[in-house]
């Protein structure tokens, strides 16, 4: 057979698939991943260590065997249906290019919103897609229009140095105040709403606070409800950065009682790279000015505080596949999972020679990051020494995190495909970083 016809043929294939793909799009419903078996019935706590389910979970990942990566807070891995569903749709998206964009992207956009706003526990009108937790909170933050000359602002030390300095650009451009205070170490939950209470208190002219509710620095989990209600109580609006909370934790958005909230879906909701959604509650959208006037959208409509330009269509349209493999594993079974794998290998540690775990034991005070110090190690090169040694010696993956008010730090986060073993390999190689004797 000539070559020509070779191509021809396959290429006819190639359209028919792509075809049968984009009639399909988002019309597809909702699938259950192959090879999953059903979630294990039981307490939370005894599925959180059922070795033969996260196996399974573990298979959906295809992950590099050459080093044990727990360095998982950047960005969520697509497990496979889910990087396979972002294939096809990119196929899609490239085969039907701009036909597409023009008469069907608006209705499946929609339809996309709807998905997370059901899984969220709001009304579709509540959120507008964004592409991350990052632009979502500059747009809360830059838009929100209640200050005047004279008020303050107020952040804490273990907020997200993107949203620091969106606060910190206020000053210019709404005449306002910015205070900033540490949160004590060691944490507490106590220790935390005490730091909180007197900040606002140290500072009556506040009327917003950016509030995290899963530190990437350390991985203190705040208590949000109690400390907005706090707020609340003195006049003052919150803007909680929930960038590392969804799909890690457990809750629905009314749970936190904030009305303005940024969230990731590419961290642990596991979607493509570069799509996250801010949630304005319904009766709040006012007090959020337009991006940069836009006018695609009427004033009434949150979209209309978002004006991103062109997106990867691609990204937004695996979105409810990333969100029916969340529900399908179940928020419940991977808050508890990743809060068993964080404590495998803290409890094996806090002995070891010099080591400081930042990260409270506390019952709601953690989830799947932790992060550690090494006494008298708070520089930039001391921890930048310490994660190389874990990497290139051991083939251990973390990474050095900066900020924190006491000195920085190194930052350890499994994921659903982390093992007892890969934790194993880890403490082991910190204990000969630590010079201490195990066995």
């Amino acid at each position: 057979m000539h070559l020509t016809e070779t191509t021809s043929s396959d290429r006819r294939s190639i359209l028919k698939g792509f075809a049968a793909a984009a009639v399909a799009s988002l019309a597809a419903p909702a699938f259950a991943a192959e090879g999953l078996p059903p979630q294990p019935t039981g307490p939370v706590a005894a599925i959180a260590t059922d070795t033969a389910y996260w196996t399974a979970v573990k298979g959906l990942y295809a992950v590099t065997p050459d080093i044990v990566n727990l360095e998982n807070g950047f960005w969520g891995i697509m497990a496979e249906p889910v990087r396979r569903e972002f294939i096809r749709q990119s196929d899609m998206i490239n085969f039907q290019n701009t036909y597409y964009a023009r008469q069907r992207a608006g209705a499946d956009f929609d339809a996309v919103r709807t998905r997370v706003a059901q899984a969220l526990g709001a009304a579709p009108e509540e959120i507008a897609l964004t592409r991350g937790a990052t632009e979502a909170l500059q747009l809360l933050i830059s838009g929100y229009n209640r200050l005047k000359p004279g008020d303050s602002v107020l952040y804490a030390d273990l907020d997200y140095d993107s949203m620091q300095y969106a606060m910190n650009a206020l000053k210019g451009r709404r005449g306002v105040d910015v205070v900033k205070f540490d949160i004590p170490e060691p944490a507490t939950r106590q220790g935390v709403l005490d730091a909180y209470a007197r900040a606002l208190e140290a500072n009556p002219k506040t009327r917003l606070l950016l509030l995290t509710h899963v530190s990437h620095r350390t991985g203190l989990v705040m208590p949000v409800a109690e400390i907005a209600r706090m707020a609340r109580a003195k006049g003052i609006d919150t803007i909680l950065d929930a960038a590392h909370s969804w799909g890690q934790m457990e809750f629905s958005v009314g749970e936190l009682e904030v009305d303005f909230v940024g969230f990731n879906l590419h961290k642990w909701i596991g979607a493509p790279v570069g799509v996250g959604f801010l949630y304005i509650k319904k009766n709040r959208l006012a007090d959020i000015d337009r991006d940069m006037g836009d006018e695609d959208f009427p004033e009434t409509d949150i979209r209309s505080r978002v004006h991103t330009g062109t997106v990867n269509f691609a990204t937004v349209l695996t979105v409810p596949a990333a969100v029916a493999l969340h529900q399908q594993i179940g928020a419940a079974a991977k808050q508890a999972r990743l809060r068993y794998l964080r404590d495998y290998w803290v409890s094996r540690v806090r002995g070891f020679k010099d080591i400081e775990i930042l990260t409270p034991d506390e019952a709601g005070s953690y989830g799947a990051i932790t992060s550690f110090r090494l006494a008298g190690k708070i520089s930039k090169p001391d921890n930048d020494a310490i994660v190389a040694k874990l990497r290139d010696s051991h083939k251990v993956m973390t990474v050095r995190r900066a900020g924190v008010a006491r000195g920085q730090c190194i930052r350890v986060t499994p994921a659903l495909y982390t093992d007892e073993a890969d934790l194993d390999r880890f403490v082991e190689a910190l204990a000969v970083v630590t010079g201490t004797k195990t066995g």
